[in-house]
């Protein structure tokens, strides 16, 4: 599937997303935030799936909020924010949400310009990697904004309170060996489509269903009580005993190293 905005292409199991607005350095428009949404519900649905990267076209991850463009249609501005509820995630916000929810692991490739919301965006993924001129902040107290895209829910479970106050208090731009240095990225590669790629194929080797369990257990008990850990630790564990998938990856350890998984379990 392609649209003008967003591309997405599925190869042997691994989603290839890329934001595709290079003429404004993939700066995001109403549209596009609209495109990003429906890419990741499309994501979700689709079972096949055990791996998705997540890029930026022509040498750029994204500049942040098309601030111009969602201006000028106060309408439009209103659909991105509004929500039912207060604790309900509008349209700005699941675009980087929406990737913490996927049950399926998500590696983002930043490169060039990691503004505003293209940081909320990265920060939605669950590995970042970064090229060595890769540029990142979080940068929304320039404009006078707070950042209000959800990027703040991974960014309280990877770096310290004070450091993150730091970052968004001056909205300074950092070096991808700075970001590395404080954890906004996972690691720094030359090649990091290659690398990112690399990593996908990894976890193709292991469990779809064990992939999302794992990822589920971590983002929602990361901050949590021990008792819920506890919980969810035991209830995923059952669900993996009772499905196929860990059947195969046992006889995959014992007997046959390529027999293939089955599609990821629809309770995930």
């Amino acid at each position: 599937m392609e649209t003008d905005l967003v591309t997405l292409n599925i190869e042997q199991g691994i989603a290839h997303v890329c934001l595709n607005r290079p003429s404004k350095i993939n700066a995001l428009s109403y549209e596009m935030f609209k495109a990003i949404d429906k890419v990741i519900k499309q994501l979700a649905k689709d079972k096949r799936i055990n791996a998705v990267i997540l890029s930026g076209a022509e040498g750029n991850f994204c500049s942040g909020l098309d601030v111009k463009s969602v201006a000028s249609s106060p309408s439009k501005a209103a659909k991105l924010l509004f929500k039912w509820l207060p604790g309900n995630a509008n349209l700005a916000q699941r675009v980087s949400l929406g990737w913490q929810r996927l049950p399926i692991p998500v590696i983002a490739v930043l490169q060039g310009c990691c503004y505003g919301g293209g940081t909320q965006i990265a920060l939605g993924a669950d590995v970042r990697i970064a090229s060595p001129e890769c540029k990142l902040s979080i940068m929304e107290a320039k404009w006078g904004l707070v950042p209000d895209m959800a990027g703040l829910v991974a960014l309280r479970q990877i770096i310290a309170k004070d450091k993150a106050l730091m970052l968004t208090y001056s909205a300074d731009i950092l070096t991808a060996p700075q970001a590395l240095e404080l954890g906004l990225v996972s690691e720094i590669s030359d090649t990091p489509y290659e690398t990112a790629l690399a990593l996908a194929q990894k976890i193709m080797q292991t469990s779809p269903d064990a992939n999302a369990a794992i990822k589920r257990s971590i983002n929602q008990n990361w901050t949590g009580t021990v008792r819920s850990l506890l919980a969810r630790e035991s209830l995923s564990q059952i669900r993996l005993l009772m499905g196929k998938n860990r059947v195969i990856a046992a006889i995959r350890q014992t007997k046959k190293p390529d027999k293939n998984y089955q599609s990821r379990q629809s309770w995930w």
